[in-house]
């Protein structure tokens, strides 16, 4: 098997248009430098090339040598360099989640979280097929209220949109603005989220509600399991996969596949059946108890000596997997996995890691996200810097290196995170996980389509792919470092782009024609 980041094909050296065309003189647009591409000789060698990022939107570009190694000896066989390659360079994808950034990163993120999901749900992939029995339910926490916000809630009755906050009696905060708003929002209106009352929304717990919503997350799930077993008998565990969703105020909420297992104290890496006679209902019943009752107050704050307290809202969704039902597996992962590509969006607010210098951009308090940013950046401050001077007489910066004493690494494991994540308004911790034995891992899913991917591909006349897939024949080295991102030009980029999309598009059509056909029979 052929181990690296790319196989070379033999003849690599000597490969048509092997060197661009293009990318090293000045180009006068995108069209003249994809045209010239096109016509150039090597030009399906270099597009199968770049096809290997996977339509990535801006891939990396990595240099350098690949050797081939005598697996029985250790020896180098054989050494080669990127120069000898279209563009002189390896195209591997971003691997970014969020669909904002890198769609098409972003679309393998999405079909790796809904096979990880489902398989937790149905089995497959190296999980038993007795999950499927397993009481298993659907949870969605939401946080606490930080003030009065405007919404679109739609009835589910007759499926109107319902007034924004409709009140009997009108009333007035402290600072002379009307609490109520009658109006029915069209979805994407720009006032969804944002408070009725600036001055009067908590911006500051808002924020630190984020920063600490995984601790509130994992206190939970120990709160849970604890519950089950004091009520049921040690032998039972919990499973989950879950993801975070922004809501439009910019505060996170959970959604959660919650699965009850058994434990078997001799092999507790297997997933066995619970015991007899627990259900989704003692399963549910557990869950409200420990959201109700899991809370926590977050470390001393200048601010707040006591610190704040932290806890989840009162809105609860639980409800039961049903494959047979309205809540299928099926439907439950795509929407799972949906969320795990998505970020800030929903706030408008859309950013790289913030540091000194750009703060000032985003710290805008005439916006609503723009002002949790600004109270990410001041709740995260460090005390023990302030007033003081470097060594050239200028005050410190959050981002220089200092000396790290117990103080200030112990201001960078609590508050100080909230200038870290202050791009994404305070939150900080990962947008999908899942337990342990939950299903598969993002690794065994990566190294599938590895392999498939190299046993697949299109390779030039007389390679030979069996050769290069035996683990006992070639073994290859990288030494290869950072040569850039994205492509060349921006024709090279339509032209990536556009094959990939008609790609994905054959890819598509193929799977409805596959699922129409089995259906009819």
């Amino acid at each position: 098997m052929t181990a690296g980041l790319a196989t070379l094909p033999p003849g690599a050296d000597s490969a048509p248009g092997a060197r661009p065309v293009t990318p090293h003189q000045p180009a006068t647009d995108a069209a003249s430098t994809a045209a010239a591409r096109v016509d150039s000789p090597g030009y399906h060698y270099w597009l199968s090339h770049v096809l290997a990022a996977g339509g990535c939107s801006r891939p990396v570009r990595l240099a350098g040598h690949l050797h081939t190694l005598d697996p029985a000896t250790g020896t180098v066989a054989s050494s080669r360099s990127t120069e000898t390659l279209p563009d002189g360079v390896i195209y591997t994808p971003c691997g970014d989640r969020r669909a904002s950034v890198c769609p098409a990163c972003a679309e393998t993120y999405r079909a790796d979280t809904y096979h990880l999901v489902r398989a937790g749900l149905v089995g497959g992939k190296g999980t038993p097929d007795t999950v499927a029995a397993h009481p298993c339910v659907f949870v969605t926490f939401t946080a606490p209220s930080f003030g009065p916000v405007h919404t679109r809630v739609i009835d589910r009755r007759t499926g109107r949109v319902k007034p924004c906050r409709m009140r009997r009696r009108i009333t007035r905060c402290p600072h002379g603005r009307v609490l109520a708003c009658p109006q029915r929002h069209p979805e994407g209106a720009p006032c969804l989220g944002r408070p009725l009352c600036s001055e009067c929304y908590d911006y500051e717990r808002h924020v630190i509600w984020n920063g600490w919503a995984g601790e509130l997350w994992r206190r939970t799930t120990i709160a849970v399991t604890r519950t089950l077993r004091r009520d049921h008998g040690p032998h039972v565990r919990l499973s989950f996969a879950k993801v975070a969703e922004y809501q439009a105020r910019g505060v996170v909420h959970f959604h959660a596949l919650i699965r009850l297992d058994g434990l078997d104290p001799a092999d507790p890496d297997t997933v066995i059946p619970p015991p007899a006679g627990l259900s989704a209902a003692d399963l549910d019943q557990a869950i409200s108890r420990a959201a109700a009752q899991t809370t926590f107050c977050t470390p001393p704050h200048p601010q707040r000596p006591d610190g704040w307290r932290i806890a989840w809202g009162d809105q609860l969704d639980i409800r039961p997997v049903n494959h047979a039902g309205e809540l299928t597996d099926t439907a439950v992962a795509g929407y799972l996995a949906k969320y795990a590509t998505k970020s800030t969006e929903a706030t408008g607010h859309v950013s790289r890691r913030i540091t000194s210098e750009t703060i000032g951009g985003y710290a805008d308090h005439q916006t609503h996200a723009g002002t949790l940013i600004s109270a990410c950046w001041e709740l995260g401050a460090n005390p023990h810097d302030v007033g003081k001077l470097d060594g050239t007489g200028r005050p410190f910066h959050p981002e220089a290196n200092r000396p790290l004493t117990p103080q200030r690494a112990e201001w960078s494991a609590t508050y100080g995170r909230l200038r870290r994540w202050a791009h994404m308004l305070g939150f900080g911790g990962h947008f999908a996980t899942k337990s342990r034995r939950y299903s598969t891992t993002r690794k065994a899913l990566k190294a599938a389509r590895r392999h498939w991917r190299r046993s697949h591909h299109h390779r030039p006349a007389g390679f030979d792919t069996a050769e290069h897939t035996d683990e006992e024949t070639t073994l290859v080295v990288n030494t290869l470092s950072y040569a850039g991102i994205g492509y060349r030009t921006t024709g090279d980029e339509w032209l990536a782009l556009a094959a990939a999309a008609q790609a994905r598009e054959q890819r598509r059509t193929a799977k409805e024609e596959t699922t129409t056909t089995r259906l009819a029979s």
